[in-house]
């Protein structure tokens, strides 16, 4: 049984450098095989594709636009029983990693790095914690699941299931798609969580664009709505 690590990087070379080594540690004390898979920006920015070279990731170009693009991309490209995702941005410690491992063997089809289940915690500012809170209960009602932490990319899959189905969002809300997507295929889907601690970036500065990234919830609250009941009444994969 082997794991695919992706890492979805722009412009996030330095914090490779720290990251890289600390997953492989984590790996070769659990005696587990692993690949790791950087999805760079189409065209390089930055020294990322050296970085890999030095550690021994796979270095992949993302091949289609935006945050979606760049998952799409790392997932068609895994070759792992199990997916793992993580910020390559700092945020998501690698010292979870045997904790999240140790869960999905319980059963799960799922394990979230959660923010919000007890010994969870984050040092994001208020502001984005306030607003990470209020669309991971809006969420949770729109999809249907009691998972407390949605809006996080701290995760483990199984491949299979995550291959399996198409994800058509561009943004961040593919995050809820591919759960609501993995629950319809399979039932039931069970989802565990692990206390994680949420940390800030450790280079650079955020990608994301308030403003972008509220509407294009918005949208996705109805388009993921109507995929809830387009399933009740017709029973059809996603």
């Amino acid at each position: 049984m082997s794991t695919s690590v992706i890492l979805l990087a722009y412009k996030e070379a330095e914090n490779l450098e720290v990251l890289l080594p600390k997953i492989l540690s984590q790996f070769a004390e659990m005696q587990t095989a692993c690949e790791i898979l950087v999805i760079d920006s189409a065209k390089p920015l930055d020294h990322t594709q050296d970085v890999c070279v030095r550690y021994g990731a796979r270095y992949i170009p993302q091949e289609e636009p935006f945050y979606a693009g760049a998952f799409r991309t790392g997932i068609a490209y895994a070759t792992g029983d199990k997916i793992l995702v993580l910020d390559a941005d700092g945020s998501h410690n690698p010292d979870s990693i045997p904790a999240i491992h140790a869960k999905f063997a319980e059963g799960y089809d799922m394990v979230i790095g959660s923010r919000y289940v007890s010994g969870g915690k984050t040092n994001d500012s208020f502001s984005s914690f306030l607003m990470s809170k209020l669309l991971n209960t809006t969420m949770r009602i729109c999809i249907g699941v009691r998972a407390k932490d949605i809006s996080t990319s701290y995760r483990l899959y199984d491949a299979k299931q995550l291959k399996a189905v198409k994800l058509v969002r561009t943004n961040y809300d593919v995050l809820q798609e591919v759960i609501l997507k993995l629950k319809i295929n399979k039932k039931p889907f069970r989802i565990g969580e692990v206390p994680i601690v949420f940390e800030k970036r450790l280079y650079g500065e955020s990608k994301r664009q308030l403003l972008k990234f509220i509407c294009g919830y918005v949208a996705s609250v109805f388009m993921l709505l109507g995929i809830r009941i387009s399933h009740f009444f017709t029973g059809k994969k996603a």
